[in-house]
């Protein structure tokens, strides 16, 4: 199945629930039913794991585990953490998020038990801001978007890649400064996703007027844009065996969000929402 991310046309609160689908689109229906901000960010296997601010202050989002039905749902650690994506290793025994510690530790990156809830930190860096982590596949390396001063408006984040105890850091992304997007609002380098079974890491970025899906070799030597389509793409996820990349898209100007699944292969594309809702985003996929 795939699970993604829906606004409710609600003026009165700000309520997003998740919601989850077939993987030929139907049979739609709304997982979480509670008027919370609540992202799914990732999945292993049929645990799906969200973010969320149920049972707390508005944004102050925790880590929540449901299946891909929505039963189930607890709190998996009362670490506080971002809006960011989160990616496991070890058979889905640990998590790696990014994480707050009070208002002076943010935007970190910690490990995180999902049996226990334990945590601890993994970077160590006040000044900087990291954000969307993803392990690789045989969980020994750790990709992440980084900012190294976060207040600095005049710089904008890459990805870079690092040892999973934190060691080893080098820069893997370099955004071309001569691209006509390059002081414009929105991802340069975010929420990246790691292919399953080939060598390499796909990524948003807005360039020559809006935000695709490109891609980077581990080594950083080569970078690409994966797909060629001409609308807006953002958040995506690639399918356990690595055939399917699900992701969303919009038109320039954001009035419409839709659902798409790709074959890798043939790059065959199909759409799997439709206009019921208008914001539908960040796809992931769960097993039911």
């Amino acid at each position: 199945a795939i699970a993604y991310n829906t606004k409710v046309p609600d003026t009165t609160r700000d309520d997003w629930e998740v919601y989850s689908m077939n993987m030929d689109g139907t049979g739609k229906k709304n997982i979480t039913n509670h008027r919370d901000v609540a992202w799914a960010y990732y999945a292993y296997r049929d645990r799906l794991y969200l973010i969320s601010d149920r049972d707390t202050c508005y944004r102050c989002y925790f880590l929540y585990e449901s299946d891909a039905n929505g039963s189930k749902m607890r709190k998996v650690s009362a670490l506080q953490l971002e809006d960011s994506w989160v990616s496991s290793r070890n058979s889905g025994e640990e998590l790696v998020v990014t994480g707050r510690v009070g208002r002076a530790t943010r935007f970190q990156l910690f490990i995180v038990n999902t049996s226990t809830g334990a945590y601890r930190q993994l970077t160590n860096d006040t000044a900087a801001r990291y954000g969307d982590p993803c392990f690789s596949p045989d969980g020994r390396q750790i990709v992440f978007s980084y900012k190294k001063n976060k207040r600095d408006r005049s710089t904008h984040e890459e990805l870079f890649i690092m040892n999973a105890d934190g060691t080893g850091m080098r820069q893997l992304t370099r955004y071309p400064d001569d691209n006509p997007s390059a002081k414009d609002f929105g991802y340069k380098a975010g929420a990246a996703r790691w292919h399953p079974t080939e060598n390499f890491i796909t990524y948003i970025s807005q360039q020559d007027g809006r935000h695709s899906i490109f891609a980077v070799s581990i080594d950083g030597k080569k970078q690409w844009k994966l797909t060629g389509n001409d609308f807006e793409e953002g958040w995506h996820d690639w399918s356990p065996d690595g055939r399917w990349l699900a992701f969303n898209n919009s038109d320039k100007d954001g009035r419409q969000f839709h659902i798409m699944l790709m074959n890798w292969k043939t790059k065959e594309q199909k759409q799997l929402t439709d206009n019921s809702m208008r914001i539908q985003q960040a796809p992931v996929f769960v097993e039911l």
